[in-house]
């Protein structure tokens, strides 16, 4: 009896020790300069996967830590783009790694993408931004990204020929305006000349590395998200057309939705994500019921099911005539049916039947700008 309760009480102590230790944030050491290059074995998002081995005719291996979602890592794309295709010739080999765990961002710090970490989002995102240099996924085990120490994207490790490391920091000293110190360029070129590297460390700046100990803060801030009150309010012709001329500074996405309207339930949590995910920006989601007024509590227990927590209204008149021409004289009728409207009054999108979540996401990221130069 006595030793089952110690039994008992050691597995929770293991139990208390485990949560504990999950909810201290995971120490990473950067990579110190003149060590050998860790181990990979990758996979690419062209189906292959890559190992040092695969690099070993390059006199210089540049590993660029980078992601998705974030601002800053976009911001530099097309310079890592550049990077590569001005020294692939040059017996240079560039390499980029998303070192997240995708289920460790949180959907509001999506707010500048349309995509996540995933390697099915990182395949998407590479071929439409046509990426020509490897591209892999650590975001499993984040074991090579631990060994490399890759603090946040981009984060960029250059090494030699035998592979010992020469330079650890920044691509360059600004993301949004010009740069004026190249600073892996310059590494770059110290070593083709065999010259030691003149600065060989900076600091990074970007998007910390989403390291798997953040799931947790992923999950509560669903929790959090999933109890906020959510309202119902009956609103007028005279109030749909001041949401029509929208005289803010936000792009307002509107969704008119039935309780009849099978289609329009079962999409309802896309827009949930998407709120979610934009409405720090100068965004707003606003869902407009066209059920009749008698039918406003069936209207706010599906939203309240849905956790539709943003501005929600049921037009106070049977007549759709007047719906329609207060807020938009081309919608025909079926819901269904949204609009995206720019600040000004502009409908720069309409979506006339059910939404392609990835494509709604794609169109809302591109009109509020994927970088802090943008900061809509």
């Amino acid at each position: 009896m006595h030793l089952s309760k110690r039994i008992l009480s050691l597995v929770v102590a293991c139990v208390l020790a485990a949560v504990a230790q999950s909810s201290v944030a995971k120490e990473v050491n950067t990579l110190k300069l003149n060590a050998a290059a860790p181990a990979l074995n990758l996979p690419g998002v062209d189906g292959k996967t890559y190992r040092l081995s695969d690099f070993a005719d390059a006199k210089v291996l540049v590993v660029i830590f980078t992601c998705n979602h974030c601002p800053t890592a976009q911001a530099y794309e097309q310079r890592i783009i550049k990077l590569h295709a001005h020294y692939r010739e040059k017996s240079v080999a560039l390499i980029a790694i998303s070192p997240n765990d995708p289920l460790a961002v949180r959907l509001d710090e999506l707010g500048y993408s349309d995509v996540g970490d995933s390697f099915d989002d990182m395949k998407r995102h590479a071929k439409r931004r046509g990426f020509k240099f490897p591209y892999l996924y650590d975001g499993e085990t984040q074991r090579v990204s631990t060994a490399f120490g890759a603090l946040a994207t981009p984060h960029v490790f250059i090494f030699d020929e035998q592979r010992r490391l020469r330079y650890n920091g920044r691509i360059d000293d600004a993301d949004t305006k010009t740069p004026k110190s190249h600073d892996a360029r310059n590494a770059i070129e110290d070593l083709l000349a065999g010259r030691p590297v003149a600065v060989p460390k900076t600091r990074v700046f970007g998007c910390s590395t989403k390291w798997a100990d953040k799931r947790d803060s992923a999950e509560r801030s669903v929790e959090k998200w999933n109890a906020e009150p959510v309202e119902l309010n009956k609103i007028d012709a005279e109030g749909l057309r001041e949401l029509a001329a929208n005289k803010t500074e936000k792009f307002r996405l509107i969704n008119l939705w039935s309780t009849t309207c099978i289609p329009c339930i079962t999409e309802l949590p896309e827009f949930v994500t998407v709120n979610r995910m934009y409405r720090r920006r100068h965004f707003e989601m606003i869902t407009l019921a066209t059920d009749s007024p008698d039918r406003q509590s069936a209207a706010l227990k599906v939203l309240r099911e849905n956790h539709v927590s943003c501005k929600n209204y049921i037009f106070g008149n049977d007549d759709r005539d007047k719906l329609a021409d207060a807020l938009d004289s081309n919608w025909e009728g079926p819901v269904p049916y949204t609009l995206l409207i720019a600040p000004g009054g502009e409908i720069v999108c309409r979506w006339k039947s059910e939404i392609d979540p990835n494509k709604l996401k794609s169109e809302v990221s591109i009109w509020l700008g994927k970088t802090y130069a943008d900061r809509k």
